[in-house]
């Protein structure tokens, strides 16, 4: 819609151009045909808000702001300069007017270019999902990417269903990790359907690998450069396996340790209460909306899931971590699970993974476990485990387990996609989800997944 708005926008530009140049050269008329073509350019937006395809959201707001303030340049400008304007309006300066105006109306558009109008898919479940959020201070930790000495501070996100019944109905809790440079949305649909289904999830920020979000001074976090660095250097070609084990075992030495302290914030919460200094709550309001939440998760029902390099932190805390019930790795290589390599061999844990895992690939992902076998890091991991299930979905790519093919299908195209469908693909995924969490977090239904959808 973007692109159809900026074809309009252009198509009265030129036509200004053509007008002024073949018939009114007069730099009244020029003025005042300008303000007739912004004043139509406004209307053309009005109008197309009727349409399904746009909405008031940020993606057009910059546009329409634009929009307006063209319109009264525009107007002040002609009754300012029409009865002093005189001669003829130069054909170079009539071009360089209309092309700069598509210019930045072409700027203002990117938002509604790159972004959908994706609000999320319809849940299943029958509890309407309610969304809060808070930081966690580990005054254990100082945070290495700061010199100031301050401590680590981990923003969560909690995605709960709404109940009447509080204290009385316990919900299992998941926690979710975004994969390298990803944000907490980044699977917001799967939260929701698990919610909507009687699940606590909380989704975490990791500060610095996340590809943005605050602390508890209200600061912007934004990615940090050499951690952005140190990912695309895995994936060159002449980088060897040796110096790839040693950076991922530094970035899940930090997710590690993130996703730890949360889980022992929950899970101490009981005996040190939310007016803990670990906890950072904006207001009074938020923190009796999370006491409600507390009261009704269940702690002794645990599940870890992430995408990418969340996957691979998941997997990493279920093996060392007690009491934990179940793993969804979402297409992430299970690189905590690689000791050390010499000479291009691999040396693994040895002993079986201790809980129920799920890997769930893209189609690349799964044939390089059927050609590489014993060299590739979670076809070992899954076929030594004490309890594995695998999946995989045919024509997938990395980011068709999140939403972001939903909510910016050129980014994510750009990141990593299939031809599959993307809805019907995050769609059948979070059923797998919710399927498995449900077999092992409630013991209900069967663990009917099939080997590839």
């Amino acid at each position: 819609m973007g692109f159809f708005l900026l074809g309009i926008f252009a198509i009265l530009e030129i036509a200004l151009i053509v007008v002024t140049i073949t018939k009114q050269r007069e730099k009244t008329m020029w003025l005042k045909n300008r303000v007739i073509a912004r004043g139509a350019e406004v209307a053309v937006f009005i109008l197309a808000l009727l349409l399904p395809q746009i909405s008031w959201d940020f993606r057009f707001k910059i546009c329409f702001f634009i929009l307006l303030i063209r319109v009264a340049f525009a107007m002040v400008s002609w009754l300012i300069k029409r009865k002093k304007a005189a001669g003829e309006k130069s054909k170079f300066g009539v071009i360089v007017n209309a092309v700069t105006g598509i210019i930045v109306l072409a700027i203002s558009l990117v938002p509604s270019i790159l972004f959908t109008g994706y609000a999320g898919l319809e849940t299943s479940g029958k509890y309407q999902v309610k969304h809060t959020q808070a930081i966690l201070v580990d005054e254990s930790r100082v945070e290495t990417f700061e010199t100031d000495g301050s401590n680590r501070e981990v923003p969560i996100h909690f995605y709960y269903p709404e109940t009447e019944n509080v204290g009385k109905n316990t919900f299992p809790l998941v926690i979710f990790s975004h994969g390298a440079f990803g944000y907490y949305q980044s699977n917001s649909s799967t939260y929701m359907e698990l919610a909507s289904n009687g699940y606590v999830v909380i989704s975490l920020d990791h500060p610095y690998h996340s590809f943005f979000t605050e602390d508890t001074e209200g600061n912007l976090i934004t990615v940090n450069p050499e951690f952005l660095q140190e990912v695309m250097l895995v994936n060159e070609e002449n980088v060897t396996e040796e110096e790839i084990i040693e950076l991922s075992h530094k970035w899940l030495e930090i997710r590690t340790a993130d996703i730890n302290f949360v889980l022992d914030s929950m899970e101490n919460v009981q005996e040190e209460g939310i007016d803990s200094p670990v906890w950072f709550i904006e207001s009074d309001e938020t923190k009796e909306e999370i006491q409600k939440i507390l009261s009704m998760t269940d702690t002794d029902k645990i599940g870890l899931m992430g995408h990418s390099m969340g996957g691979a932190a998941s997997v990493s805390v279920g093996r060392y971590r007690q009491g934990i019930d179940a793993v969804i790795d979402l297409d992430g290589t299970m690189l905590g699970e690689r000791i050390s390599c010499q000479d291009g061999k691999c040396e693994y844990i040895k002993e079986p993974y201790p809980v129920p895992v799920l890997a769930v690939d893209n189609e690349e992902h799964n044939q390089e476990g059927i050609t590489m076998k014993d060299e590739y890091v979670n076809y070992v991991v899954l076929k030594n485990a004490v309890d594995s299930t695998h999946t995989y979905f045919v024509g997938s790519g990395h980011m068709n387990f999140t939403d972001l093919p939903l909510f910016s299908p050129i980014l994510s195209s750009l990141l990593g996609t299939g031809t599959v469908d993307e809805t019907e693909c995050i769609e059948t995924m979070n059923d797998v989800i919710l399927i498995y969490f449900d077999y092992y977090l409630k013991g209900q239904g069967e663990l009917n997944i099939k080997e590839c959808y």
